[in-house]
């Protein structure tokens, strides 16, 4: 009987610590955003060259953040320079979308260094790339102050805001069954082509295991009603539409535990028979994950995602 009793336990103990097991690996990376950090415009006399150094100091407190990811400035200054994006006063909507699409970044953050009567302020605004919306923080001092001082307290606000209320910033997650149905109205009555599906993918540094980019486009083509035929499976015959691409991932930064990949999708679409191409596009996804190879199929998957989206409506008939 005491021996039954004792494997009973052992049994029990064991069974415990695999359920524990099993719960955290199921845990979920908790909601961090990518964020970008943009140049701050000078109001003053004063603050000359105040701009640059505030958004340099801002970048450098924030970034020993754990709860923050960062996109990193060099990247920040090429995109400024091959895209001509003037981000030296209001950032309006239409660049911060820009800026979200190229980078990445969920979130920018830029403001001003105003000098008023001996007085410097630091207002930073925090915005949504998806959404537009706009959230605010400032610090106060003198024109005499430490200027790494006023940027540290400024820094903590923003990281505050960002940590407690990005999610008002940050458009919500579209579920599987919501993209296909927005798709299906979208469509509605019009012919579906047959179409071919061909996208090859890598994970910079990594072997890629399966294609996510092309299995996404695959499987949304299938549930909004297109036929999908399998070259390699040995179809009977050959798809109206081909559509071709490719798509890398790449480690972008680690915080923690937690890693930040950047994707980026690049998608086309001809008629078979003609050569004619119906449409091209291309999308750039970041995604923050436990594991560098979910993250990046992941963020394969959401830019496929986005840009089938996009796309399918042109290819009907």
């Amino acid at each position: 009987m005491k021996k039954a009793m004792c494997c009973w336990i052992v049994g029990l103990a064991l069974w415990g610590g695999l359920a524990s097991s099993v719960v955290f690996a199921q845990e979920k990376a908790p909601a961090v955003y990518p964020t970008a950090i943009l140049p701050f415009q000078e109001r003053g006399a004063g603050v000359k060259g105040y701009g640059e150094k505030v958004s340099d100091l801002l970048f450098a407190a924030l970034t020993v953040n754990p709860n923050l990811l960062l996109v990193e400035r060099a990247e920040i200054e090429k995109l400024l320079s091959e895209h001509e994006l003037n981000l030296s006063g209001m950032v309006e909507p239409a660049t911060a979308t820009k800026v979200g699409q190229l980078t990445g970044a969920k979130l920018l953050v830029t403001g001003s260094v105003i000098e008023a009567d001996r007085t410097l302020y630091l207002v930073a605004k925090i915005i949504g790339t998806e959404t537009s919306r706009i959230l605010g923080e400032s610090v106060k001092g003198q024109t005499t102050d430490e200027l790494g001082g006023l940027v540290e307290s400024l820094a903590a606000s923003v990281a505050q805001t960002i940590v407690n209320r990005a999610s008002e910033l940050v458009a919500p997650v579209v579920k599987r069954e919501d993209r296909v149905a927005a798709l299906k109205e979208k469509l509605w009555n019009a012919t579906r082509p047959s179409v071919a599906v061909s996208v090859t993918e890598r994970h910079v540094g990594q072997v890629t295991v399966d294609p996510a980019a092309q299995t996404e486009i695959a499987l949304l083509c299938k549930e909004t009603g297109f036929d999908v035929v399998d070259g390699a499976a040995g179809a009977t015959r050959p798809a109206d539409i081909l559509i071709t691409g490719e798509g890398f991932s790449e480690f972008a930064v680690r915080r923690g535990n937690l890693v930040s990949v950047k994707a980026r999708v690049e998608i086309k679409a001809v008629d078979r028979q003609t050569g004619k191409v119906l449409a091209v596009d291309r999308q750039t996804a970041v995604v923050v994950d436990l594991a560098e190879h979910l993250a990046g199929k992941a963020a394969l998957q959401e830019a496929a995602a986005a840009i089938a989206e996009r796309m399918l409506p042109k290819l009907t008939r």
